[in-house]
């Protein structure tokens, strides 16, 4: 396995596909065409070099995931339900009329900022709170903050297992298993054909459920190590320690996707258990869609030819399909 640089997301009915700067989205409309998106994300990185160095780079880079995370939902969603558009409210009105371009800004930041809250509540907050109930059976700081990893690790599992019931959740998770599949086809040296990535693993350890397994568990040593006895200290000390985490959840993730070596495997392996829920075996007209947002930003040719001496058969299949371009 050779580490290709590119990554993606599953998207409402589509897949996302980012390469350095450039990014495209392709989706599966009412007609079963695909269409397909191609532009430019220059992240918080570009903007200053401090936001480059390792262990600060990491939360830069979630902030942008989450950033074009919502862009390109939104654009998925609506492709989508571009059949079922519903007429904006009074509200809604008022704001695009008195903010113009700066409503869809406005939206998204309020979106992202109430998604951030939220989560800071229910996965560091609430562990810390329900572990402290238990003060007068678990007396020592120690077990309480071993019992607050466990509160938080459940947590966890238990939403991504819950909304995996959904059946829109669980078409996101078989795109996202073609995401991974594409990747592991062109990392491993295969040529990106439906029947290539079909037979490909849909695990992958540079992957954003890995990021977050990495976040709980350097949570649960970090939490461990930094003992505060005031519950609302405990609290504080949770929110501020978020970037720390982040950061070397970032740098443990880039180690996993550019290394074989047995210890990273090794660390890599929660991850990959926990991709057997947020990732489901995808169907062919999945992969198709997974393939054509790679080719919009990826010479998987050159590298091929690059990494693993490729040469192309002239009885390779074409991917080429009926696309639908968009601006």
């Amino acid at each position: 396995m050779k580490s290709s640089g590119i990554g993606g997301q599953a998207v409402l009915e589509g897949i996302m596909m980012k390469n350095h700067d450039e990014y495209a989205v392709a989706v599966r409309n009412a007609d079963h065409d695909i269409v397909k998106i191609k532009k430019q994300y220059k992240g918080l990185g570009s903007k200053c070099k401090v936001f480059r160095l390792p262990f600060v780079r990491g939360i830069f880079s979630f902030i942008d995931s989450m950033i074009l995370g919502m862009k390109t939902l939104t654009f998925s969603a609506d492709i989508y339900g571009e059949n079922e558009e519903e007429e904006p409210s009074k509200i809604e009105v008022w704001l695009a009329d008195k903010l113009g371009e700066r409503f869809e800004k406005l939206i998204m930041g309020l979106t992202i900022a109430f998604s951030i809250v939220l989560a800071v509540v229910i996965f560091m907050m609430l562990p810390v709170f329900l572990s402290s109930l238990l003060k007068p059976i678990l007396p020592s700081l120690f077990w309480q903050s071993l019992l607050e990893g466990l509160i938080r690790i459940g947590i966890f599992l238990g939403y991504v297992s819950l909304i995996s019931l959904m059946k829109d959740i669980q078409r996101v998770y078989m795109y996202h298993g073609a995401e991974h599949k594409c990747i592991n086809c062109i990392e491993h040296g295969m040529p990106l054909t439906v029947e290539n990535v079909r037979k490909s693993s849909r695990f992958h350890k540079r992957c954003g459920t890995s990021f977050l397994i990495f976040v709980v568990l350097i949570s649960v040593i970090l939490f461990i190590i930094i003992q505060v006895d005031s519950l609302w200290m405990r609290m504080i000390t949770r929110v501020l320690l978020i970037p720390v985490i982040a950061g070397i959840s970032y740098e443990v993730l880039r180690m996993a996707g550019n290394s074989d070596h047995m210890v990273i495997n090794l660390i890599s392996k929660p991850g990959l258990w926990v991709q057997r829920i947020t990732t489901k075996e995808p169907t062919d007209d999945m992969i198709e869609v997974a393939i054509a947002a790679v080719e919009e930003v990826f010479d998987w040719k050159k590298y091929l030819r690059e990494e693993f001496q490729y040469e192309e058969s002239e009885t390779e299949p074409d991917n080429s399909r009926k696309f639908e371009e968009t601006d």
